[in-house]
């Protein structure tokens, strides 16, 4: 009965350690800036659209700026920046 009390406790703790280095990993990635903002960074996909199997045009949004990609082909193609919406 003991032993198998003793086997459960460890595995308890194990899967806790475990869970606290994942926390603590987290963390540190967070305060290393490794993971996205929430509110979106400098560069942001605006919107996609499909043209056939393969290609698609993606409006990427980059330091408030559109730009225009053509993906999917036999290379990845920039079609141009937008113009600015005032101008």
């Amino acid at each position: 009965m003991i032993p198998d009390l003793m086997q459960w406790l460890t595995a308890a703790a194990a899967l806790i350690g475990v869970l606290a280095l994942i926390l603590l990993a987290a963390r540190l990635a967070r305060g290393a800036g490794l993971t996205p903002r929430a509110g979106g960074g400098r560069l942001r996909v605006e919107d996609s659209l499909p043209l056939d199997a393969r290609r698609r045009l993606v409006l990427v949004r980059c330091d408030g700026r559109n730009l225009l990609l053509l993906t999917g082909g036999a290379q990845d193609l920039v079609v141009g920046w937008l113009p600015e919406a005032g101008a």
